[in-house]
């Protein structure tokens, strides 16, 4: 298990390209989702991934993630029917930190978010000029709610454009 403290941001500009040192492929599928935790199968290039996250509380949750077969990751995915995610991740390395921003595919085309992973929830980070709106508690930008929303099935009051998300 680990402790999970990321930090979420839209994209200024398209500087970020330049810099890319390199990119996979991600099948993503949401098995379980709960107030309190989900658990998600992933196929990220040649590994595969169940990953059970826990809710964030002041801006970190748990994360427990464990290899599984191939065989078996395709048959969960197959399961999570339409709700499967696909995107490039693509990885930027500056100030000692990583990026990775998330080109969405089908579904979910033309939204891109930034995030990055960091040691403690104070850390202080410089932001990049290619990095823009910080959307790291907003539910707008939650993996269900940009799928929710651009199905146009409303999720109470967290209703609007995800195509907002896009820059």
């Amino acid at each position: 298990m680990k402790i999970e403290i990321e930090r979420k941001f839209l994209l200024a500009s398209e500087r970020w390209r330049s810099l890319v040192e390199r990119s996979e492929h991600i099948r993503d599928g949401l098995l379980a989702s709960n107030d309190e935790r989900n658990v998600r199968v992933r196929i990220i290039g040649e590994r595969s991934t169940l990953t059970v996250k826990t809710r964030r509380i002041r801006g970190q949750r748990e994360e427990f993630e464990y290899d599984i077969p191939h065989d078996d990751a395709e048959r969960l995915l197959a399961l999570c029917g339409s709700d499967v995610i696909h995107k490039v991740r693509h990885y930027i390395v500056q100030a000692d930190l990583t990026w990775e921003v998330d080109e969405y595919e089908g579904l979910l085309k033309g939204i891109s978010l930034a995030e990055v992973e960091l040691d403690s929830v104070d850390q202080h980070i410089d932001i990049p000029d290619w990095i823009g709106h910080e959307v790291t508690a907003e539910p707008l930008y939650r993996k269900s709610n940009m799928l929710r929303d651009r199905r146009g099935i409303s999720n109470g009051d967290e209703q609007g454009s995800s195509s907002r998300a896009e820059s």
